[in-house]
């Protein structure tokens, strides 16, 4: 990537926080800025993307994201959840409860997920975030209704097989969920193409969910 790229960050955050993270990522082997260009070097795997309908495949991600639960967050500069996260939460005290010590990934689409044999390895970090441990497990569900299929029940019934989800309080987890929905209307409506569109579909139905019981 060059260096006067708009998004160069997102490289320097990956090559920043990849050391890290032992076996929950490909290793990053080296990093080097020459002649106007960043590079990164990562560990060759052999996978695939994650399919998240396939059963074998979401055991493998309830494997993975209870180990990035348990993993310490680095001591490096992140984003806060209940920063990221202000502008779509009214109640300040509830916002609060977003804020944590757990390392987050943040964005789980299937894209980022590499099944190799036995294990789901999780690439592209330049989302991480600093924050409490449930809310991986909790934005997990959106995907797993957008990319998945699931209905937002089944994918949370998939969800809570991560411990750190049993961690979360459901006030907070309604309001995470309204946060969520808020934000890919948002999203969709500045960049309305069909992949927003399913994705702002699913923050809905699972905001639905939460506010019906």
């Amino acid at each position: 990537m060059q260096l006067s790229h708009r998004r160069v960050w997102t490289q320097r955050r990956e090559a920043e926080i990849g050391p890290f993270l032992g076996c929950l990522a490909p290793e990053v082997l080296w990093q080097l800025d020459a002649d106007g260009w960043t590079l990164v070097a990562f560990e060759y795997v052999e996978g695939r993307r994650a399919d998240y309908a396939a059963a074998g495949d979401l055991e493998l991600m309830v494997d993975a994201l209870s180990r990035l639960g348990r993993a310490p967050c680095p001591p490096i500069e992140l984003r806060a959840a209940e920063q990221r996260w202000a502008a779509y939460v009214d109640n300040p005290d509830v916002l609060a409860r977003f804020a944590g010590d757990s390392l987050l990934h943040t964005d789980l689409n299937n894209e980022n997920v590499l099944i190799r044999e036995d294990r789901a390895l999780l690439v592209d970090w330049a989302w991480a975030t600093r924050g409490a441990a449930w809310i991986d497990p909790a934005l997990r569900v959106v995907w797993l209704i957008a990319a998945g299929g699931h209905d937002p029940a089944a994918a949370e019934a998939w969800t809570a097989r991560v411990p750190a989800w049993q961690a979360g309080d459901p006030a907070v987890l309604d309001a995470f969920a309204q946060a969520q929905a808020r934000m890919w209307a948002e999203i969709a409506g500045d960049d309305p193409d069909p992949w927003t569109a399913r994705l702002h579909q699913a923050a809905r139905q699972w905001a639905l969910l939460r506010a019906s019981r």
